[in-house]
């Protein structure tokens, strides 16, 4: 199958970014935002100014905040939405998605309440199966790929046909997906990289420096690979781009919001601060919680990711992220 249209469904600035990817591609593309006024804007302008300022987008990205009119004879659905509000929306959107269209998930968290992933929400919420449905993740700093430099990424599913389609669909000069039928292990890397990512922000908040956050980051991906593997993920995957490529990015870049968010913590910022600061979702701070109750179920010990819960949800001292290291019982090193 060679995709000639898709609809990304989000006008976030990943969203919006992964619609650039997909024009660049060659592919006509319609980006759904929830705000008429934001569609509107897209459309007058050729830029999204909320979210990528100063970003021209081509023609051949058109804009609208009809669901029925974005979804319309698409081959590919791009889900962008934010993790905790993907359940609700696909109710909305599910009576008018394409019946042979391949849906794909931009979505990094774990579902609080149920622990689900992103594909087994989108499973849910919409009957389709799971050969068509597809999972994208890597170090993909949004700010960066709208501004055209060279970035990698994974694009998983549990049919090779299906990944080799959605990658084909973005693969442009400055976008170079690789595919892998790992779909658990993707989605494990890409929500739990966001919790080492408020766990390094938060040492460096403190002060701390770059031996203390490399440190953090090595760690906090063997507690990712304790608990993808024992979900079933394969180990060679958090060695990848979805695994360490992702990680460093979001631990590292102060274009990471869940960094930033960290980095506020660190400083003494409360989290609705912090949060209303940045002004949109660090995925890390919502999905934290999911995650250490499926480490919990799963017998996975993530020291790092629960100092991350008690800082995040209890509102302890950004301290304990050193402890976690620190505190812990000498043993040989193992991922």
């Amino acid at each position: 199958m060679n995709a000639e249209r898709a609809t990304v469904v989000g006008a976030g600035s990943w969203g919006t970014a992964f619609a650039l990817v997909l024009a660049g591609a060659g592919l006509d593309v319609r980006l759904w935002a929830r705000r008429p006024e934001l569609a509107r804007a897209i459309e007058e302008t050729g830029r999204n100014p909320d979210y990528l300022p100063g970003i021209d987008l081509p023609e051949n990205i058109t804009a609208t905040s009809d669901i029925p009119t974005a979804l319309e004879g698409t081959d590919i659905v791009v889900l962008a939405m934010p993790a905790q509000k993907l359940r609700a929306g696909l109710a909305e959107w599910a009576p008018h998605l394409p019946e042979n269209a391949i849906l794909v998930s931009l979505a990094k968290g774990i579902e609080m309440h149920t622990g689900a992933r992103m594909s087994e929400v989108i499973l849910e919420a919409t009957g389709f199966p799971a050969d068509r449905l597809a999972v994208v993740s890597g170090p993909n700093l949004a700010r960066e790929i709208a501004e055209r430099q060279p970035a990698a990424a994974v694009v998983a599913s549990i049919d090779p046909r299906t990944a080799d389609t959605v990658a084909a669909a973005c693969a442009c000069p400055w976008f170079r997906p690789y595919t892998s039928t790992d779909v658990v292990g993707c989605e494990i890397a890409g929500a739990t990289k966001n919790v080492i990512a408020l766990a390094v922000g938060a040492a460096e908040g403190l002060g701390l420096g770059d031996n203390s956050k490399a440190s953090v980051i090595t760690r906090g991906l063997a507690e990712t690979v304790r608990l993808g593997s024992a979900l079933g993920a394969d180990p060679a995957t958090f060695s990848g781009l979805a695994g360490v490529g992702d990680l460093i990015a979001t631990c590292m870049s102060p274009l990471s919001r869940n960094h930033r968010v960290g980095v506020g913590l660190g400083r003494g910022g409360t989290l609705a601060d912090v949060v209303a600061e940045i002004g949109q979702t660090a995925e890390g701070v919502t999905s934290c919680e999911s995650i250490l109750a499926l480490a919990g179920d799963a017998g996975v010990d993530v020291p790092i990711v629960e100092s991350v819960v008690a800082m995040v949800a209890d509102g302890q001292r950004p301290e304990l992220i050193a402890d976690a290291l620190m505190s812990r019982q000498r043993k040989p090193e193992k991922l």
